[in-house]
């Protein structure tokens, strides 16, 4: 009986390890505080990279991403008031603000380790905002007449996937061109991580998608290369569409 009783405890620990292990403690206005499963977030790219482009040109002024635009990465990034580690094994809270590059030790500020608010979290994300804004704003042409859809949908993008890989996509190069008939096909093709495709990452480009192509009409699909790409590691010259 005692055999059975220890068996019992150390399986109602495993199990306790597992939910513990997929689960966050999460914050909402209307809900206060409770158990949430831990979302599979893809490593951040942006907001870790030194900036190494051109500056604004002097007397333009930084573009800000719209409500609207703010709302969708939020919404693909998800909320976890403490810190955590992603699955690049960085450390991380709130909205996919990046603490640290490397996992969580207990050293992190305390603000992180007791938990912050939701609006707190907005506060942050749209600092680290800022970087994907000035990426789009000096590496597409004409960046000023995009649309607030457009401009937020872009800056979405780079938020996620970093500002060197958006540097020399396809997707990049389309845009300049001004084929954005081709920017579904391209859009779609950033859903990897390794070799493994994330549902969460088709979801968040077909969010970008509605989101760019909002108030029109979404350009059906053309005979654009659809190699899959691995986020972490960007486009390589052999996934290049030809021209």
């Amino acid at each position: 009986m005692k055999r059975y009783h220890k068996t019992g405890a150390l399986l109602i620990l495993l199990v306790g390890s597992v939910l513990m292990a997929s689960c966050d403690i999460k914050h909402t206005s209307s809900e206060g505080w409770k158990i949430m499963p831990r979302p599979l977030v893809a490593p951040p790219g942006v907001f870790l990279e030194e900036w190494e482009g051109k500056s604004l040109p002097r007397g333009t002024e930084l573009r800000k991403v719209y409500d609207k635009g703010i709302e969708l990465t939020k919404r693909s990034e998800g909320f976890i008031y403490k810190v955590y580690d992603d699955l690049g094994g960085y450390c991380v809270v709130g909205y996919g603000h990046v603490v640290k590059r490397n996992r969580c030790d207990g050293m992190e500020p305390e603000e992180f380790r007791r938990g912050i608010t939701e609006d707190r979290g907005t506060e942050i994300l749209r600092a680290d905002m800022a970087m994907a804004e000035r990426a789009v704003m000096t590496l597409v042409d004409n960046a000023q007449d995009l649309t607030d859809g457009q401009y937020a949908a872009l800056c979405d993008f780079v938020f996620n996937v970093g500002r060197r890989n958006f540097e020399r996509s396809t997707l990049r190069q389309v845009l300049n061109r001004g084929e954005y008939d081709r920017v579904p096909n391209q859009l779609r093709r950033w859903v990897n991580v390794g070799l493994r495709t994330w549902p969460g990452l088709a979801t968040r480009r077909e969010r970008e998608i509605g989101l760019f192509f909002e108030g029109m009409e979404i350009p059906q699909s053309i005979a654009d290369s659809r190699t899959l790409i691995d986020i972490r590691v960007g486009e390589q010259t052999d996934q290049k569409t030809p021209e």
